[in-house]
């Protein structure tokens, strides 16, 4: 019979140098102390995060659930896309601003290529948009897959920028003073006011709840106290107009 060994096994070291943060803090004290001091370890902590960030936004589930992957993602994302920009090219709507060109930003909502080019006040409430998806899901249906979350999204993005151009919509909005002659949103608005409400459907899910709420107020609060219309204001005088907030809003109309 062969004597037990007394020889302890060679120590087995992960390929990559660093060890996920669960991991470093269930290890003795002096060891995590003497990893941090390394600066190959610390960067590759940083690093591993990082990608587990960037996995947690390209594969979509937990625990085995609906899993979307790369090539879904942006493939669902693009077939979004496209069908805005198809839907509003059939029923006339420009490509780009009558005015021939491309702006990154237009600063007031009375400018007459306003919702014309690739960003403007309204395009806050679009952010918002998406961010307001992943607030309801958290404090409604917290368990909810992220797949499921992230097809709501872009299905009510999808939805909203069709459902705006329809003429009942657009003759709702014509009705409130600030929206007169108002004709809809070129192509190239209304594609990226998508993708605006998906980056804010990122933003809120690398938020914490209070920061998601914290943000909607704030940009709620600028867009109205600077732009004279907001998410919160657009919607209700959508509905009822309201003489005296249309009065407030043509204060700062230089036309």
């Amino acid at each position: 019979r062969r004597a037990p060994s007394t020889t302890r096994p060679p120590l087995r070291v992960r390929s990559r140098s660093y060890l996920p943060w669960a991991e470093l803090q269930a290890l003795p004290a002096p060891l995590p102390h003497a990893i941090f001091l390394n600066h190959l370890a610390i960067s590759n902590c940083i690093k591993g995060c990082i990608s587990l960030q960037l996995t947690g936004f390209l594969n979509w589930g937990k625990d085995g659930d609906a899993n979307l992957t790369r090539t879904t993602t942006l493939t669902s994302v693009l077939a979004g896309a496209g069908l805005i920009a198809l839907t509003l090219a059939f029923w006339g709507q420009p490509l780009i601003c009558t005015c021939n060109t491309v702006k990154l930003w237009v600063p007031t909502v009375f400018a007459p290529d306003n919702s014309q080019h690739i960003a403007d006040w309204y395009t806050l409430s679009h952010i918002l948009h998406g961010m307001l998806v992943v607030l309801v899901a958290r404090l409604v249906v917290p368990a909810l897959p992220f797949a499921a979350l992230f097809a709501i999204a872009m299905i009510t993005g999808v939805a909203w920028e069709i459902i705006e151009h329809t003429e009942w919509v657009l003759g709702k909005f014509r009705a409130t003073t600030i929206n007169q002659g108002y004709h809809g949103d070129s192509v190239l608005n209304a594609v990226a006011d998508y993708f605006w409400m998906l980056g804010g459907f990122f933003l809120a899910r690398a938020l914490p709840t209070l920061g998601i709420v914290a943000v909607i107020v704030a940009f709620e609060l600028i867009a109205a106290f600077v732009a004279r219309d907001s998410l919160a204001l657009t919607t209700p005088m959508l509905i009822y107009p309201v003489e005296a907030v249309e009065t407030w809003q043509q204060q700062i109309n230089p036309l």
